[in-house]
């Protein structure tokens, strides 16, 4: 794959799709702002239609720098969002940015850097997802563990290399536009899909382990189930339009769930011990990460782990295996 460096540092643009984010969105943008890039870096919001005061405090600080601009987002989804943002978007590079979230110092000039020795279109890094309460801190230990989410770099760490793919990304702006951009039918696994059809087209996509962004997870097995249970609904949409596309991880799953149900099954018609082989493996392996997670992180959060494992698993699962097709007003 051919280098594309450059003496200069090229422009870049982040984009941020925002709704309802008037206690996140002034320090996600101070972090952005605050970079130490040697080239032309501008901000660009997307704000969806938004119940507080989102929209007031951007314009606010649009007002005071004229390095951020702000666009509405009438359909509401993080997708048309990131394409209305990059549509005004004056960077030969994107840096896809969450208003929830901070992106480190430093963070910009080491994506570039990579984008530039490596060849890749999309460059990014670790999703490190940290609590602050002790069940936000359980849910953050999940997200963060191989039984809890697979082998997926962007979760777990691991050495650099090209991958499948990357938290939020870095982009080189003439591959984001030579494959259409976000696909807005997907109101989840919208990144995904989109790396899918970057490396389609020849494009590499590459993890680089020192690009680190702190994600704040849901704080509740509420928001956690229905969160997970969307990401299973709309992995299904992806699959079925890109059945390349599909990894071993994210049969896990249904899979697990389908188990349960014929271990259901196996109960009623009087097999125990047949029926006691799913469930019993799952107990033995969540207890066993459990009381690992305990040692290594020293954290009595850990303990929820038995709550938040299944909570995870059975709601991607029963939303993989759930028929339909899945709409906006599930997300």
């Amino acid at each position: 794959m051919p280098s594309h460096r450059s003496h200069e540092a090229p422009p870049v643009t982040a984009v941020v799709p925002a709704r309802n984010e008037e206690n996140a969105i002034a320090a996600a943008l101070t972090s952005i702002l605050e970079q130490d890039y040697a080239g032309p870096l501008d901000v660009v919001v997307a704000v969806a239609p938004s119940t507080d005061d989102t929209l007031e405090i951007l314009n606010g600080i649009a007002a005071t720098d004229d390095r951020v601009s702000v666009v509405d987002n009438p359909a509401g989804t993080t997708p048309a969002g990131l394409n209305a943002a990059i549509a005004v978007a004056t960077g030969g590079v994107i840096v896809r940015c969450d208003a929830h979230a901070e992106i480190p110092a430093g963070y910009v000039t080491a994506a570039v850097r990579t984008l530039e020795a490596t060849g890749a279109v999309n460059v990014g890094g670790v999703q490190r997802a940290v609590g602050i309460d002790s069940m936000q801190r359980a849910i953050a230990a999940a997200m963060s563990s191989p039984f809890g989410v697979g082998d997926a770099r962007f979760h777990m760490g691991g050495e650099a290399g090209f991958v499948d793919t990357v938290y939020l990304g870095v982009f080189r702006r003439d591959a984001l536009d030579a494959v259409g951009g976000f696909d807005e039918t997907l109101i989840r696994n919208q990144d995904y899909e989109l790396n899918y059809r970057l490396r389609q087209a020849g494009g590499g996509i590459y993890f680089d382990p020192s690009l680190r962004v702190t994600y704040r997870p849901r704080s509740t097995l509420r928001g956690l189930w229905k969160q997970y249970y969307e990401y299973g609904r709309w992995k299904r949409v992806v699959i079925q339009q890109h059945p390349g596309s599909v990894r071993w991880r994210q049969f896990v799953p249904p899979a697990f769930v389908a188990g349960l149900g014929l271990s259901g099954i196996a109960t009623v018609t009087g097999h125990r011990k047949l029926a006691a082989i799913v469930p019993g493996a799952y107990v033995a392996a969540t207890i066993t990460t459990t009381v690992a997670e305990l040692a290594r992180r020293r954290d009595r959060a850990a303990l929820f782990l038995p709550a938040v494992f299944p909570t995870m698993h059975i709601a991607w699962g029963l939303g993989f295996l759930t028929p339909g097709q899945p709409s906006s007003s599930d997300a």
